[in-house]
């Protein structure tokens, strides 16, 4: 072989030692790329996902304090909810007055209101009596006692106590002038009141004198 022809030889066998090491580094370089990208990645992609879980718990942690806020002000809402007064209507009431000068008579309609419905229902047993007290305190009125509003009021205020004494409840009378005790004598008599009484206030349903 001639000089020439091995010395070109020589560098064909040069020649692609040195473009495989190029392509070993080329390979090597973009591995290393790859590889720091993809732990950029991950690193990124578990941090969102522990910033995602966090703010899951705050969440959740707000919700679980909210909550028992909410029901307890539905609770208080629902506390606060007022009662129903409850009423007993009576049969009307027509009784003739006490005026001398003329017969007069008058129809009285006239409703309780009691504490609660078993109280309305506890009055049927004693309404024959409630009825006799209120007929006879009527039979003792004028027609001039009724006349005006404050006869009317009064007349309210007598029924609710006629009303209550065959319950045995005895309130007192608040147009009734009290004297104080004279020397000697006995302090007066420890009434009941209005927190005793299941009846709370009379209400006219009708009222017409003739």
């Amino acid at each position: 072989m001639s000089a020439p022809a091995a010395a070109a030889a020589e560098h064909g066998e040069a020649a692609p030692k040195k473009g495989k090491k190029k392509l070993i580094i080329i390979l090597a370089v973009v591995g290393l790329v790859l590889a720091l990208g993809g732990g950029g990645a991950v690193f990124y992609m578990k941090k969102k996902a522990a910033e995602a879980e966090a703010a899951a718990a705050e969440e959740g942690g707000d919700a679980a304090h909210a909550a028992p806020k909410k029901e307890k002000k539905k609770e208080k809402k629902k506390d606060d909810k007022p009662v129903l007064p409850v009423f007993v209507p009576l049969d009307p009431f027509v009784v003739n007055l006490a005026d001398r000068e003329a017969d007069r008579y008058a129809q009285i309609g006239v409703t309780f209101q009691v504490e609660d419905a078993k109280a309305g229902e506890d009055l049927k047993i004693y309404m024959p009596a409630i009825r006799n007290n209120i007929l006879m305190l009527l039979a003792h009125k004028t027609s001039q006692d009724l006349h005006t509003v404050e006869g009317k009021e009064k007349l309210a205020r007598q029924i609710l106590r006629e009303a209550v004494l065959p319950m045995g409840i005895e309130l007192e009378d608040e147009d009734e002038v009290e004297e104080a005790p004279a020397a000697g004598k006995k302090k007066r008599r420890q009434y009941d009141t209005i927190d005793d009484s299941p009846i709370k206030s009379v209400q006219f349903s009708s009222f017409i004198i003739q």
